[in-house]
C-alpha cells in the first residue's frame, strides 16, 4: 500500500464480516482472500469499499488483470465475490444501491478438451491401483468416484456420519461447498471399501494418512496425481477429474441432467452441464426425436 491509503470505515468492515459469516472452510478462504484484495485495492484506490462507482469496480477488474495478473477469467471470479457482498449490502439497507449493475466484464471460454476427465475404464483402472495401494487410497477414490465427492468433502467424511435411515439405507452426511449439509446414500461396493479403510475404528474421518491424521486437500492432491501416474493414466488428472468423470458416467448411463445436478450438488444446471464431456452424435440429435414423433401425428 502507498502512504496515501483511506483504510476501509467501521460499517464496511462491519459489512465484510457479515458477508463472511455466511460462508464456512474453502469457501471461507476463498472470499476472505477476494475481499482483502478488493479492500486493499479500495485503501490504494483512496475510496471507501461502501462509496465506489460502477467505473471505480471496472478499473478494479481491469487491475485484477493488468497489474495483479489474473486471468479474465479469474478476474469475473473474484468480481463475482465482490458482487455477492454488495448485494447482501444492499439486501440489509446498508447501502442504497447495488454498484455492480451494469459492470462490463471481460469474455473468456474454456476448451473444454483441456480438462481432465476419466471415462468407466480410466476409473477402474485408478479404483485398482488405489485398492493395491492401501484401504485409506481406494476410500478416497471410492468416495470421490463413486460419490462425486469434492477432494474437501471427501478427506471431511466422517465414519460418525454414517448412519441407517428407517428403510435400511446406509447413508453419509457430508458438508458441501459453502457449508451446506446433504445426505447421500453409500451403495454396497463403497460401504464394503469403507468398512476396510475403517480398521475397527467408530469415529474419525473416513481417510487417513498412514500415521492416522485426517488426510488434508493438499495431501489427497498428491495422493491422486500418484495413483493415476501408476494407472497409466495422463499426467494432467488431479482430484476434480474423478467429479467430472462421475458426472459424464451418469449422463451416459441415462441419468436426467437435472438428476446429475443433484448428485453434483450444483446450484446451477449450467454448472452440471459443463462437466459433461461427451459430445452429442448427429444420431443423438433431438431432431430424430420430434421428426418421429410428430411424422406418426400426421400420418
Amino acid at each position: 500500500m502507498s502512504d496515501n491509503t483511506v483504510p476501509a470505515s467501521r460499517l464496511a468492515v462491519e459489512a465484510r464480516d457479515n458477508f463472511l459469516a455466511h460462508y464456512k472452510n474453502g469457501t471461507l478462504a476463498l472470499y476472505e482472500l477476494d475481499l482483502r484484495i478488493f479492500f486493499d485495492w479500495c485503501a490504494d484506490a483512496g475510496t471507501d469499499p461502501l462509496d465506489v462507482r460502477r467505473s471505480t469496480l471496472e478499473r478494479f477488474v481491469n487491475d485484477l488483470m493488468n497489474v495483479r495478473g489474473n486471468s479474465p477469467r479469474s478476474a469475473v471470479r473474484r468480481f463475482q465475490t465482490v458482487r455477492s457482498f454488495y448485494r447482501l449490502a444492499a439486501a440489509d439497507e446498508i447501502i442504497d444501491r447495488d454498484p455492480t449493475w451494469m459492470v462490463r466484464l471481460p469474455k473468456w471460454s474454456v476448451d473444454r478438451s483441456t480438462i481432465a476427465w476419466l471415462d468407466k475404464h480410466e476409473m477402474g483402472r485408478l479404483l485398482r491401483a488405489a485398492e493395491a495401494t492401501s484401504p485409506a487410497h481406494h476410500a478416497l477414490i471410492a468416495l470421490m468416484g463413486m460419490l462425486g465427492l469434492r477432494v474437501s468433502e471427501a478427506c471431511g467424511a466422517r465414519l460418525e456420519d454414517i448412519r441407517e435411515d428407517n428403510l435400511g439405507y446406509t447413508t453419509l452426511t457430508v458438508t458441501r461447498k459453502g457449508g451446506k449439509e446433504a445426505t447421500v446414500p453409500v451403495p454396497v461396493p463403497l460401504l464394503r471399501i469403507i468398512e476396510r479403510a475403517r480398521g475397527g475404528r467408530t469415529m474419525g474421518t473416513i481417510v487417513v494418512t498412514k500415521r492416522g491424521n485426517p488426510q488434508t486437500r493438499n495431501g489427497a492432491y498428491l495422493w491422486v496425481k500418484t495413483l493415476a501416474k501408476r494407472a497409466g493414466l495422463p499426467e494432467n488428472v488431479h482430484p476434480h477429474s474423478l467429479r467430472h468423470g462421475a458426472v459424464s458416467a451418469l449422463v451416459d448411463a441415462g441419468v436426467p441432467m437435472h438428476e446429475a445436478q443433484e448428485f453434483a450438488g450444483h446450484a446451477d444446471i449450467r454448472t452440471t452441464a459443463h462437466y459433461y464431456h461427451r459430445p452429442l452424435t448427429l444420431d443423438q440429435h433431438g431432431a430424430h426425436v420430434t421428426a418421429r414423433v410428430f411424422a406418426g401425428a400426421a400420418a
